[in-house]
This record gives C-alpha cells, sequence and structure tokens, in this order.
C-alpha cells in the first residue's frame, strides 16, 4: 500500500492504518529503536508508542513521506526511553560514545539554545549534510541518526572499521568548521 492511501486511513481513523504501517514499517522502527536501546522488548514497545503517536497525531498532520515521520518518532521516543534508562547510571552503551563524538562540533552543554537557534542549527545541519558526497552522507547519517556501529557500518559499505571511523572523523572535521563559519 501506498504512504498516501497509509495517511489516509489515519485520517479516515481506520485502525487498518496501523495494521498497513505495521506491515510496511515496522520493521523499520525496530531498527532505530534498537539501534539506540539494544533491547528486543524496549525496541518492540518503542514500536508500538510510535503507531500510538502517528494515530494521535494524524490527523491534524499529513505526512509525506510516512517513512520519515514514523522513523521520526521512533528515533524520538527511544531517545526519550534511553534518556530514562540511564538517568540514575550515567556511562554504558553506545549512545554516550556517539554523542560524544559529535561533542566538538556543537556547543558545550552550559550553553542554552533556544528555539530559533535550534531551528537555525538544524537548517544548518542539513544544509551540511546535504553538501556531503551520497556515500559519506549516507555513512554519517548511519552513525548519527541510526546510531549504527562503526562495524555494521564498515560491513554494509565494504570498508575497513578504521577507515569509517576516519572518515566519520574528516566529516565531524569539517561540520565543526561549517558551524564555526556560519557563526554557530
Amino acid at each position: 500500500m501506498e504512504d498516501r492511501q497509509i495517511v489516509d486511513l489515519y485520517w479516515a481513523r481506520s485502525e487498518s492504518a496501523i495494521t498497513e504501517t505495521d506491515k510496511k514499517y515496522g520493521r523499520y522502527c525496530h531498527y532505530i529503536a534498537y539501534q539506540i536501546l539494544s533491547d528486543d522488548l524496549d525496541a518492540e514497545e518503542i514500536v508500538n508508542d510510535t503507531y500510538l503517536k502517528t494515530w494521535n497525531t494524524v490527523p491534524p498532520n499529513y505526512p509525506d513521506p510516512l517513512k520519515t515521520y514514523v522513523g521520526m518518532i521512533s528515533n524520538q521516543l527511544a531517545l526519550n526511553r534511553y534518556d530514562e534508562k540511564t538517568a540514575a547510571k550515567r556511562g554504558g552503551g553506545k549512545m554516550p560514545l556517539i554523542f560524544h563524538e559529535l561533542d566538538e562540533c556543537l556547543a558545550d552543554d552550559e550553553e542554552s539554545i533556544d528555539i530559533a537557534e535550534a531551528i537555525v542549527l538544524r537548517d544548518l545541519l542539513n544544509r551540511f549534510i546535504w553538501s556531503l558526497p551520497k556515500k559519506t552522507r549516507n555513512i554519517f547519517v548511519r552513525r548519527y541518526w541510526y546510531a549504527s556501529s562503526l562495524a555494521e557500518i564498515a560491513e554494509e559499505y565494504g570498508m575497513k572499521e578504521s577507515a569509517v571511523a576516519m572518515l566519520m572523523f574528516r566529516t565531524r572535521q569539517k561540520l565543526r568548521e561549517f558551524l564555526q563559519k556560519e557563526g554557530f
């Protein structure tokens, strides 16, 4: 079923919208949640929560494309769950490592970012990501959006882990220079 038809089902308040979303994007949402949480049960809960949030936000929203919309919801819910689970015991897991890698590019925690600055940062990040060569862009997104490990990325792209690590290091340097040049 096409995304537009699935979204129309949401607008018609048909429960089959959730079934169709699950058929088409269930594995995708699970992958996103699992990459962040490393727990199948938590990932399943996030997928179900994704469907509930999609149900509650469509309408009034008319997501196009639906894949990006449910992926964004899964990602945000998984990050929220990750924060809840690690609030008392900061440290373990791969998310702190991924956030640490990006620390050198972004403002430190003590600097507050208001909504206007967050929007500017989002737009700058989008511009930067779309300026990258396709392969670099895809690897960057796999690492920092999907939280894929260097080993997973290396295997998928037929590269050595060290080459992926170096590519990400150089890309983060470019991002830092880009953000500084833009005054952020």
